[in-house]
């Protein structure tokens, strides 16, 4: 799946401070649950297609590890990207 820079400047708007906000753990997040949603809607009809298999568990763990990351920093801005729920996140 490739996103064009329009559909990423909108992610990043919406869950970042701004179009051009792409280093931000909630834009990253944003981003990530983007590609894992596309990611996942491939494999219910390729299920064989393990390299993006591997490549789904490798987004998911970074999306983990940011989300860990935002609980030790700041746990206000970790409950506010988790009740976003067109996200898709679940604690």
């Amino acid at each position: 799946m490739h996103l064009s820079s329009d559909e990423k400047a909108e992610i990043f708007e919406k869950y970042g401070k701004g179009k051009t906000d792409t280093g931000s753990p909630e834009a990253q997040i944003a981003l990530f649950s983007v590609r894992i949603a596309h990611l996942t809607d491939h494999l219910k009809s390729n299920h064989k297609d393990y390299s993006t298999a591997r490549a789904l568990k490798a987004l998911v763990g970074k999306r983990r590890r940011l989300l860990d990351y935002l609980i030790r920093k700041d746990i206000n801005r970790y409950r506010a990207i988790i009740a976003q729920k067109e996200l898709g996140i679940r604690k």
